[in-house]
């Protein structure tokens, strides 16, 4: 049985409230498997909150981050480092497209915060949308995720088949897990994690909705 990793980027959403009504709906599900491995990415003002959730509930829930600075500790204001990042996470998410659409990131800039990831010891959770991408990464140890450009946030995921086919190309590249982003559901969720090169996936809104986000794992 393969391990799936379910990885829940909330994106610039939720309060300290809101995150603690979210915490309390989903610790009512009993969701402990074995090949499930579930992270949150919440913006960074809401890490320190759900790491003291998840530490005494005893939540078997890991965090993540939405982004990191290329830059080290220093004068860099509005930046979070990978040092302020790993006091609460173990992920981190790099180069999401709406990162590269909205902010500019360029491939050297991704890079770097690939490099910054693994100094600090996080695991980076790479988002690409094709192979020419995916072959700028090929001498790190990270996560890929696929996100075709058309399904982020439209409620129109790509085929299972397609995204299979993609993470295989992937994977002949990188020696890396790879899962797929984009309109990911409950319903669709099982085509996707049921393909062979398919190792998970990383909803975005559905992650919002306590309820649909425990039906996803349920589902995976």
């Amino acid at each position: 049985m393969k391990k799936i990793l379910i990885v829940g980027n909330w994106k610039s959403n939720k309060t300290e409230i809101e995150t603690n009504e979210w915490f309390q709906r989903f610790t009512i599900y009993d969701l402990r498997f074995t090949n499930k491995e579930i992270i949150i990415c919440p913006p960074f003002t809401l890490l320190s909150n759900l790491k003291s959730s998840i530490l005494n509930h005893k939540s078997f829930i890991k965090l993540g981050a939405q982004d990191i600075s290329p830059f080290d500790e220093g004068a860099y204001t509005g930046e979070v480092n990978g040092k302020q990042i790993k006091e609460f996470a173990d992920y981190v998410i790099i180069g999401h497209s709406e990162r590269r659409r909205y902010f500019g990131e360029s491939e050297d800039i991704i890079v770097k915060k690939i490099e910054m990831a693994q100094k600090y010891e996080l695991t980076p959770i790479v988002c690409v949308s094709d192979i020419k991408q995916a072959e700028n990464y090929t001498r790190y140890t990270l996560i890929i995720a696929y996100e075709p450009l058309f399904a982020i946030g439209s409620g129109n995921p790509d085929t299972p088949e397609n995204a299979n086919e993609m993470a295989k190309k992937i994977k002949e590249i990188i020696d890396a897990p790879v899962i797929y982003g984009g309109s990911v559901t409950s319903q669709n969720v099982k085509s996707f994690t049921q393909m062979p090169s398919i190792d998970g996936v990383l909803p975005g809104k559905a992650s919002l909705d306590a309820n649909e986000f425990a039906s996803i794992i349920e589902k995976a």
